[in-house]
């Protein structure tokens, strides 16, 4: 990315100003990276360790496969899911805080004994699979802000920064050459003028 500027003192005085504002930027955006980082290793971990829930609470209730056949279809059905907005490092991330059951009424006296149990079970599974995709979305809108961030460091750190610090040399020579190139060029005059004067002088006598 190349910098704009000009060699002159209002050039200068904006360029480090920007400099100024990105250096002080620059650890706050490396700590939110560092941060994020984290919670999407978190949620990742989370959501891995729900689906590893999911498959052994399954596998607990295993025996009872045959059984299911015999249970009402549409009996237990999710009616919504409350989701609610929590920040995590200064982003917002969905987290579930209740889900919803409709469950058909059914006589207990009829049905079989495990019906009510089965009931339980489905609501259980559900829940663990539902949490896990929630973790999921979190982690998928964490990832992508740290990436965001990820960029912003790398742009700050490895382009802008090195940028402004080089056009800010460049001007600070520039400004050097032209007030040395000034000085020299006063010596001269004042020199030419010095023997010039003593010319006259000299003619004069």
């Amino acid at each position: 990315m190349a910098i704009k500027f000009q060699y002159n003192k209002t050039s200068l005085n904006n360029l480090q100003k920007q400099l100024k504002m990105r250096q002080k930027a620059l650890p706050t955006l490396q700590n939110k990276e560092s941060a994020l980082r984290l919670e999407v290793r978190k949620a990742k971990e989370k959501s891995e360790r729900l689906l590893m829930d999911l498959e052994r609470t399954r596998q607990k209730y295993g025996y009872l496969a045959p059984l299911w056949n015999e249970f009402e279809s549409g009996l237990v059905s999710i009616k919504g899911l409350e989701l609610v907005t929590v920040k995590v490092a200064g982003v917002k991330c969905p987290e579930l805080k209740s889900i919803e059951y409709e469950i058909k009424p059914f006589n207990t006296f009829v049905k079989p004994a495990w019906y009510v149990d089965g009931v339980r079970i489905l609501k259980e599974l559900s829940r663990l699979g539902i949490e896990s995709e929630v973790y999921l979305e979190k982690k998928r809108i964490l990832d992508f802000q740290r990436k965001k961030t990820t960029q912003k460091v790398n742009l700050y750190e490895k382009v802008q920064i090195p940028g402004y610090q080089e056009a800010i040399r460049k001007i600070k020579r520039y400004m050097e050459d032209e007030e040395n190139l000034s000085k020299a060029s006063s010596k001269i005059v004042k020199q030419r003028h010095a023997e010039e004067e003593e010319m006259e002088e000299a003619g004069n006598d």
